[in-house]
């Protein structure tokens, strides 16, 4: 037996039901009432963002889901009747809308014999080139000593002048020049990153 989602025009006659207030306690086995649309969102939006999220590949994608789903809903909140069924009905809503979108997306996709390739930019490493290089500068670094490494990572890392390098560190400007140089020679020096370069 299906319960009755949308008012018809012999049901519009009928007196409404009144619905209990939060405030009160309603007997056991009854759905709660919502007073309002918003009422209902705050409520039962984790709920429904689970559900949007199962639907999903990522939240964000949820999120929209759920959002486009509420806003259906809400256009259609007056002709709900039976508040037991707004969570069915909210469902359906994701339910549908993504069934759409996943048509529209389809439409816009097609296979092809040869994935194309991009077009090397001039200038533009390889990305596991410079991971490679990334990782191998890093492991040269951590052999420094400390001082001479937290200086370099102040220095080129974090991109301070000699300056605030020196102010970080309570130290000279000569000193923090005098031990980047060193520091720096030393990593020229490094065997692992001479294989990579």
């Amino acid at each position: 037996m299906t319960t009755p989602v949308c008012t018809s025009a012999s049901a519009a006659a009928a007196p409404r039901r009144q619905t209990l207030p939060h405030s009160r306690l309603r007997p056991a086995g009854e759905a709660p009432t919502y007073p309002s649309f918003a009422s209902y969102v705050r409520a039962r939006q984790p709920v429904l963002l689970r559900t949007a999220r199962s639907l999903t590949a990522n939240l964000s994608d949820a999120e929209d889901l759920l959002q486009t789903a509420l806003a259906k809903t809400y256009v259609a909140w007056e002709r709900i009747e039976d508040q037991r069924a707004l969570d069915g009905y909210v469902r359906r809503a994701l339910l549908n809308t993504r069934t759409s979108q996943w048509r529209k997306r389809r439409v816009d996709e097609f296979s092809c014999e040869e994935l194309p390739e991009p077009e090397p930019v001039p200038g533009d490493d390889d990305p596991a080139e410079r991971q490679a290089l990334h990782d191998a500068m890093w492991r040269a670094v951590v052999k420094l000593p400390a001082r001479q490494r937290a200086m370099v990572v102040l220095r080129y890392y974090e991109d301070l002048s000699e300056a605030q390098t020196a102010e970080v560190l309570g130290v000279s400007v000569g000193t923090v020049k005098s031990a980047v140089s060193r520091a720096l020679g030393k990593l020229r020096e490094d065997p692992e990153l001479g294989l990579v370069r």
